[in-house]
């Protein structure tokens, strides 16, 4: 099985791009965020004509999780106990959506930014973490056999060789003691970051910025992770950067990263 997540930055401007790589990269689910559309008007059919089943759960040009998948979608579930609210009025962001796909819970995850320290926003991001934490802690603990993924677009890079010079990023958001904890918690709670597991190399990227010319000089982020339970961990053999999908016209800023999963 091929599990596999990726923050598209608009799903209208780069279905065309989404479908193709699916049809020749044989992946069985693909978590997505940024879809930037609302649910009436995600476009599903070319997804259905590949026979994908899609999920989504998307309020507006903003934010958007969505789920597609050729082995089948149930328990479909639009974010986690807890999950903190934002905007005015408050409500809980198009972040977070789950669903049960060929006997794996899939999470499709986009942590909010947390646009500069000390705005309201980066304490809406650890608070953000901290409720997710408690929610994944507690589905392994009434399961220890869960067979579960927490994958998405973190906006956290954990280690310093995830940014491509970390003093540019003194007194920024990514890279604070703060977020690289709430991260770590992750991991305190069982669950394992499997892209690391399997991609250990420093100066690996998933993001890299449209301006002054990051991507041609390898100048990233690596802030899309796939945490799993000790039951999926365990049966993931491979993991991979897709780089090549940062290429071509109207990429998104990040690429693929895909869970190859045995039987």
């Amino acid at each position: 099985m091929r599990v596999a997540t990726w923050n598209i930055n608009s799903i209208r401007a780069r279905c065309e791009r989404a479908v193709a790589w699916l049809e020749s990269a044989d992946v069985d689910v693909l978590a997505l965020q940024e879809t930037k559309v609302k649910d009436e008007a995600f476009p599903r059919e070319p997804f259905e004509a590949l026979g994908y089943e899609a999920v989504t759960h998307g309020y507006s040009q903003w934010n958007g999780v969505a789920i597609v998948s050729r082995v089948g979608v149930a328990d479909v579930e639009v974010g986690f106990p807890g999950q903190p609210t934002w905007g005015d009025p408050a409500v809980a962001e198009a972040r977070a959506l789950g669903a049960t796909c060929g006997g794996v819970r899939v999470w499709s995850l986009y942590v909010p930014n947390g646009r500069e320290i000390g705005d309201p926003h980066y304490a809406y991001k650890l608070e953000w973490l901290a409720a997710l934490r408690d929610a994944a802690e507690k589905w392994l603990a009434d399961d220890p056999g869960l067979q579960a993924t927490l994958m998405g677009d973190w906006n956290i890079a954990p280690l310093d060789t995830d940014v491509w010079d970390i003093e540019r990023f003194a007194g920024r958001t990514h890279v604070t003691p703060a977020e690289r904890d709430a991260f770590r918690a992750f991991a305190e709670a069982g669950w394992t970051e499997v892209s690391r597991t399997h991609r250990p190399g420093e100066h690996t990227y998933t993001y890299w910025d449209y301006q002054q010319l990051r991507f041609p000089r390898n100048e990233g982020m690596r802030i899309d992770h796939a945490f799993a339970t000790p039951a999926l961990a365990a049966r993931v053999t491979d993991v991979t950067f897709v780089r090549d999908q940062r290429k071509g016209k109207q990429p998104s800023d990040h690429v693929p990263v895909v869970l190859e999963i045995a039987d």
